[in-house]
């Protein structure tokens, strides 16, 4: 298996990321414990999570973590893992953002329930203007110093605040974010080629895109109205419907089929290729779904395939 540096930190990781917000929410126990064992036998090894998952639903935030760690408990693989999480999103009344003092009692309550020592890759699950960048920097770096944390990166940053954090990280010589996690895919690529992608490369940071599949649509399983209805994730996906998401259908099917490969791996392998890139974050909600997206990493497009999906793709001010 192809490992990827992530950032400048010692994490490697395999280039297919494995999402963890669907465990206690449309994943059961038993069927999340199956898609771990699955994922780590076939030798990928990062898996990415949040404290808020899935606070929107019946078995609220903290879900998916505690059956990571339930896993962790009954199958002693936490050292096959990269383990990632998230903080900073609203948990409760005057439980979010990423002040020293909230960091300090966040990353206690994900280590419990995630049943383990050290998070991997401790992530801001998105900016917080009302607190100085400084003080969560030098709260990071008491994390990483007590050995609760071994590596940091943001989600859902701005490009001039991704900078910043990483500027006051070097000159206060502290612990600096490692990653990014930005929303990115074959039909989302505006936002993150407009700056952020850039700002990544010349910094070295690494990129672990969520949505890797447009919430579903990239698999090729929605390309009507009527589809949309075929699972909870639909309403989703309505915005991808458009002339330019059923041109970048129509290019997926052409690559697939000459590679022999379904959609949604040729979907992922797309992003894998793209420069300053670490893999993209996928779910699955059965093993058979899992195996399918695993395949992505064994495919290598070649210049022609990236040339038809980047042309199909392209977003409308790059095409004009």
């Amino acid at each position: 298996m192809e490992l990827r540096r992530l950032g400048k930190s010692e994490l490697k990781v395999a280039p297919l990321v494995l999402g963890g917000n669907v465990f206690g929410w449309t994943a059961d126990e038993k069927t999340s414990f199956a898609i771990l064992d699955a994922f780590v036998d076939a030798g990928f090894n990062m898996v990415d999570t949040a404290d808020v998952y899935s606070r929107w639903a019946p078995a609220g935030g903290g879900a998916s973590e505690k059956v990571i760690g339930a896993w962790f408990k009954a199958g002693g693989k936490r050292d096959k893992v990269v383990l990632a999480t998230k903080l900073g999103s609203e948990m409760g009344e005057g439980m979010k953002g990423l002040s020293a003092r909230y960091m300090v009692e966040a990353v206690e309550a994900s280590l419990q329930r995630l049943q383990t020592d050290v998070i991997d890759l401790y992530q801001s699950h998105r900016d917080d203007p009302d607190t100085p960048q400084e003080e969560t920097a030098e709260a990071y770096e008491r994390l990483v110093k007590a050995g609760k944390v071994r590596a940091i990166g943001s989600s859902n940053f701005e490009p001039a605040r991704l900078k910043s954090a990483l500027e006051i990280s070097e000159k206060k010589g502290v612990a600096r974010y490692q990653s990014e996690q930005p929303l990115y895919n074959l039909y989302d690529r505006a936002g993150f080629e407009s700056g952020m992608q850039q700002v990544c490369i010349d910094n070295e940071v690494g990129v672990i895109p969520y949505y890797g599949l447009a919430s579903g649509f990239l698999t090729g399983k929605y390309r009507s109205e009527e589809d949309l209805a075929k699972s909870p994730r639909g309403r989703g996906v309505k915005r991808y419907l458009d002339e330019r998401g059923l041109r970048i259908l129509g290019a997926l099917d052409k690559v697939a089929a000459g590679r022999g490969a379904s959609p949604a791996q040729v979907a992922l392998a797309w992003v894998m290729a793209q420069p300053g890139l670490t893999g993209p974050i996928a779910s699955a909600t059965s093993v058979a779904q899992l195996e399918e997206l695993m395949g992505s990493a064994r495919l290598k497009l070649d210049a022609s395939d990236l040339a038809t999906l980047d042309t199909a793709s392209a977003p409308a001010t790059q095409a004009a």
